[in-house]
């Protein structure tokens, strides 16, 4: 893709899935990638993976829900890369503790709310607002936010985390209003149902059959398919893409 070649991209949740096989992708375009994530030890895998590979990557360690940890990402990336020019953010509290305890609203657990919200979108507000200056200084740069079907769906579980997400696309268009003039795109990608290699474990054929039916597609989703598609947005070849987000689900969700 063009201008994505010796672009320095912090993606933010890399250590496995649709975040890992975005690393990949972006490492196999040129670029230079940090990747961040609560599983270190995964962070570090994916990075040595991209290196034997002949990409150039580092991990860290970094927690979304920590705003000092979020500082100290950062200052990662310029000490290693001397700057930021893009940044994916990917990582979300999927945990069975949080997600798994998010019920109707009526057996609502205030708790998971607030960290719901402390991961999913006010991490998201953290990252963003660590990047933006360091994106300004290069004249501009772009930021992929990861946002989900439930945001506009309307499930019948599920209410905080389908809040945070619609919260992430709300952001996602702050920042492109504000700073679009200034060279800074925003976009957001909001996936299907993708077999990653943690979540297809968990799922029962049923529940793959039962997701593959409400598709206009032949398959579930990959990971790859939406490093494609994150690839895509970060590249020089969006530079006319701003304050979008995309469906990418195989076509189960059909919107304007």
């Amino acid at each position: 893709m063009r201008g994505l070649h010796g672009k320095r991209i912090v993606v933010c949740g890399g250590a496995t899935g649709i975040g890992a096989a975005t690393a990949e992708r972006l490492a196999e375009e040129g670029c230079r990638v940090l990747i961040g994530d609560v599983n270190a030890a995964g962070a570090r895998t994916t990075a040595e993976r991209i290196a034997d590979a002949g990409g150039a990557a580092a991990a860290a360690a970094f927690d979304l829900a920590d705003e000092d940890s979020v500082k100290a990402l950062f200052e990662r990336a310029v000490t290693e890369f001397g700057g930021v020019d893009g940044l994916f953010n990917v990582g979300a509290d999927l945990s069975l503790d949080t997600i798994g305890r998010d019920a109707n609203l009526s057996q609502m657990d205030v708790e998971v709310w607030r960290r719901t919200l402390e991961v999913n979108l006010i991490g998201y507000a953290h990252t963003c607002r660590a990047a933006i200056p360091l994106l300004l200084a290069n004249g501009g740069g772009a930021i992929v936010n990861t946002s989900s079907g439930a945001a506009f769906v309307g499930e019948p579980l599920r209410p905080a985390y389908a809040a945070s997400k619609a919260g992430v696309n709300a952001l996602t268009r702050h920042i492109a209003s504000r700073w679009g003039k200034e060279g800074i795109r925003c976009n957001g990608v909001s996936p299907g149902m993708v077999l990653s290699e943690t979540g297809q474990a968990q799922m029962s054929e049923e529940f793959k059959a039962a997701g593959l039916a409400g598709t206009r597609s032949t398959r579930l989703g990959r990971p790859a398919d939406l490093a494609s598609a994150v690839a895509f947005l970060l590249s020089d070849d969006a530079e006319w893409v701003n304050g979008q987000t995309w469906s990418i689900d195989g076509g189960a969700s059909l919107h304007d």
